[in-house]
């Protein structure tokens, strides 16, 4: 295994590792698909090979479990592969060909050829709660190389080790299957992390983690002389609505459901359900009670996290329209599962204060009076991740919040729990702010590759300068869109 440049602490060396991606980012966008593809496939074989050394040291620095850590790894490398595949489909690159027309309808057209290319080096900002699948090798690494843009990552220093060891297989693998140096870099540092974000040479960032952090970061792309698209994650409170009918019909499912989904990971997901929406008196409270009762609380991925957390649920204790419903907020090692409950009318005077999101296995229980108070509330609700309905067939309440929700969260669930992404062509793992900071993309699935292109249209260019996307003999076998018709990739 390489010993990558990790550990870049100055100015000059990140200049350095920028220098050697501005090298390589024309490279790589001019490489063919199948062959990016290749780099792709050769990253998830060699973290595969190496899982049995990488799970435990995930495990050393993470406090996360076995079978969470090798279910991790395993949809890593899958989406790694995934993404290979978008690139020998060809689809995604959108090629758009008009020729000349001297009879269209609005007077005669010039050549005009459409395509997406590689929007330049990505500075990639690792997660905590995903040591592989939202890290080094995560998905937004797959996508930008899928794109072809150079990755730099900032590792997260809550697994720095990892890290490492992650980012030495990235390397070796992307040098022996013949990518160009200078394709990938992991950075480290706090300061370092600021500075990439400025720097002149990256054309686009992605972050996954706190609202505080991601805005601080997103305010800096902005600030640039040329500001960058920066595409960030930042929180949400993922709230399940749960209907008078649907409470009537499985009021304990909902209750054991909406608590294993809460705890899960020991609440540790960026779409962990926070705010679990109920008519008042339908008898799910107690249910509710009597399942955090029966969880377990776990280790929390780091001391700041846990620290985080427990000062989160003391605003929470302190307030009067709020009473403490289950568990235990007194600061320790290990957290207990926690839920306080108030009523609608008191979440809709204080929205920004009672939906701040905690981040742990807590949740806030909200009790409402009638199906109109409901739709207030999600009328109130600030951008989301996700938005839950629990309902039943032929549910009015349940069809009137999912219309409302829509206009809320990147995702709409319907009888199901938010937690779990599933890797997928029409995944939407994003929001409206302070979910996201770009709710038109989405940061899980195929088409989280769109955040590293941008279109270019080529008028009258001659044949031999165009990208090979957009030539007439379609050297890279492509599907494309020509003169309004859709036209099959031509077989070998």
């Amino acid at each position: 295994m390489s010993d990558t440049t990790t550990h870049v602490r100055t100015n000059a060396e990140l200049d350095a590792v920028m220098a050697a991606a501005a090298e390589a980012a024309p490279v790589l966008a001019a490489t063919a698909p199948g062959e990016r593809a290749k780099w792709l496939r050769a990253i998830a074989d060699a973290l595969d090979a190496d899982a049995s050394s990488l799970v435990p040291l995930a495990m050393r620095e993470s406090h996360l479990l076995e079978p969470r850590l090798t279910g991790e790894l395993v949809r890593t490398t899958f989406q790694l592969r995934l993404f290979a595949e978008v690139l020998e489909r060809g689809a995604y690159l959108d090629a758009t060909i008009d020729h000349a027309d001297a009879a269209w309808g609005m007077g005669p057209r010039p050549d005009l050829r459409r395509v997406l290319r590689a929007i330049g080096p990505a500075a990639v900002y690792a997660a905590s709660n995903f040591p592989f699948a939202f890290s080094v090798a995560g998905g937004d690494t797959a996508a930008a190389i899928a794109a072809g843009c150079p990755v730099v990552v900032k590792a997260h220093p809550a697994h720095p080790e990892l890290s490492r060891a992650v980012a030495g297989r990235v390397t070796d693998a992307l040098k022996a299957s013949g990518a160009p140096d200078g394709s990938f870099a992991l950075v480290e540092g706090l300061q370092t992390g600021k500075d990439l974000v400025l720097h002149p040479n990256v054309a686009v960032a992605t972050f996954t983690g706190s609202l505080r952090g991601g805005r601080a970061l997103f305010d800096l792309a902005a600030s640039r002389p040329t500001p960058i698209p920066f595409y960030g994650e930042l929180g949400s409170v993922n709230p399940v609505f749960v209907t008078q009918a649907a409470a009537s019909a499985r009021a304990q499912d909902i209750a054991t459901g909406f608590v294993a989904s809460m705890t899960l990971g020991v609440g540790q997901f960026c779409t962990k359900p926070g705010v679990l929406l109920v008519p008042r008196d339908a008898g799910l409270e107690p249910l509710v009670v009597e399942a955090v009762r029966a969880s377990a609380g776990g280790e929390m991925l780091d001391d700041k996290i846990r620290n985080g957390f427990f000062d989160g649920l003391g605003g929470l204790a302190e307030r009067d329209d709020v009473e403490l419903l289950a568990g235990d907020p007194t600061r320790a090692e290990v957290p207990t599962p926690t839920v306080y409950a108030t009523d609608a009318a008191a979440l809709l005077a204080h929205p920004a204060e009672l939906l701040e999101e905690h981040f742990g296995p807590a949740a806030l229980l909200v009790r409402y009076d009638s199906a109109e108070q409901a739709l207030d509330v999600a009328r109130a609700l600030e951008g989301q991740l996700t938005a839950t309905v629990q309902g039943a067939d032929d549910d009015e309440q349940a069809a009137g919040l999912v219309a409302v929700l829509a206009d809320k969260a990147g995702r709409v669930l319907y009888n199901g729990w938010p937690t779990g992404v599933s890797v997928t062509y029409a995944q939407q793992h994003g929001g409206p702010y302070p979910a996201t900071t770009a709710p038109h993309f989405t940061s899980v699935g195929t088409a989280s590759i769109e955040r590293f292109l941008r279109p270019v249209a080529y008028q009258d260019v001659p044949d031999a300068s165009l990208p090979p996307a957009l030539q007439e003999g379609n050297p890279w076998r492509l599907p494309r869109l020509v003169d309004g018709e859709p036209v099959a990739a031509p077989t070998a």
